[in-house]
């Protein structure tokens, strides 16, 4: 079992997500940057989709009252156990009694904690993972308090030795300016050609207004195309005919700031959306901070395609990496 002694800004039990009933408006929820949370998942020998722990921007004090086998992956928040530097990136054994704590934010936004086993939390539609709008999934539906207790699971795969370590070029890295690539549309026709090309060449800042539902941008106003508008859809030019948010859509109410629909997002609506961030920068958007810059860069489907094999190849790779670990002497 796991005690919270403080629980940190937010820290939420998330896997990969509720998947498989956006139809019916339910998000997916689950971790923002699933590059991080898979490979916590591998240096612990966890299923696939094993409960964590996302940690946002200021990290918990957990006193473990058992001995167990962690990994701390994600944006730079440095971990410490009784007080004593810890890696990341890295099998850890802990022992009973042991309290593991987080010095301040250095880079990037969330750190994952992956415990051998998993967060052992009710499955709510297929998935452990917390929504906290509606109050579903995780622990009762909300962020970690002080004195929750959690209990570890039995989602494991396979045992991991303590020390094994994911390779540095497999570690990403993070900064404060952020390249972000986006698919054009759906509904990118809506926008002018001066406003789509401002919104390529423009450095975004990042608003306190960043959280998992959505990201809120700050650049300069974006102008649509004057029409009549049609039947069921609203009198602004930003307004469309109801339509569904893919995540990662981003969408400019009254053409003012850019929002960037994320994992807690509603499932549709009536913005029209320009773009849609693909799906490894989804990882990347999470681990973005208030007030850091974010430039969209425009590429094809194929492109988009060929970057999550990439992203793919890279799990698959780390997943041989600690394979092969266990077989040294």
């Amino acid at each position: 079992m796991i005690k919270v002694k403080n629980p940190g800004l937010q820290t939420t039990v998330q896997d990969v997500g509720r998947i498989g009933h956006y139809e019916v408006g339910m998000p997916p929820s689950g971790a923002m940057d699933k590059y991080s949370y898979a490979a916590g998942n591998l240096l612990v020998g966890n299923n696939d989709g094993a409960a964590s722990l996302e940690i946002t921007y200021m990290g918990p004090v957990l006193e473990f009252e058992q001995d167990a086998v962690i990994a701390l992956t994600g944006g730079e928040i440095p971990p410490k156990i009784n007080g004593e530097s810890v890696p990341m990136w890295q099998t850890l054994q802990i022992k009973a009694g042991d309290t593991l704590s987080f010095d301040f934010v250095k880079g990037g936004a969330r750190v994952y904690l992956a415990v051998q086993g998993g967060i052992d939390v009710p499955l709510i539609m297929e998935s452990r993972s917390t929504y906290t709008l509606c109050g579903i999934g995780g622990l009762e539906g909300r962020a970690l308090q002080a004195n929750d207790e959690l209990n570890i699971g039995n989602d494991i795969k396979q045992q991991v030795k303590a020390g094994t370590r994911i390779p540095e070029e497999l570690i990403p890295s993070f900064s404060k300016n952020h390249e972000i690539r986006v698919i054009m549309g759906l509904c990118s026709y809506r926008l002018t050609e001066e406003s789509k090309e401002r919104f390529l060449s423009l450095d975004w800042t990042v608003t306190p207004e960043a959280n998992r539902v959505g990201y809120r941008f700050k650049g300069e106003r974006l102008n649509f195309v004057e029409r009549e508008q049609p039947f069921g859809a609203g009198s602004n030019p930003s307004n469309v005919v109801d339509l569904g948010y893919p995540i990662g859509s981003i969408q400019v109410p009254d053409g003012v700031e850019p929002i960037a629909l994320l994992n807690d997002a509603v499932t549709g609506g009536g913005y029209a959306t320009i773009a849609t961030i693909i799906s490894p920068d989804l990882n990347r958007m999470a681990q973005a901070k208030t007030n850091e810059k974010v430039r969209f860069i425009s590429v094809t489907i194929d492109e988009a395609l060929e970057a999550r094999k990439t992203e793919k190849d890279k799990i698959h790779q780390i997943r041989e990496q600690v394979n092969s670990q266990q077989q040294e002497v």
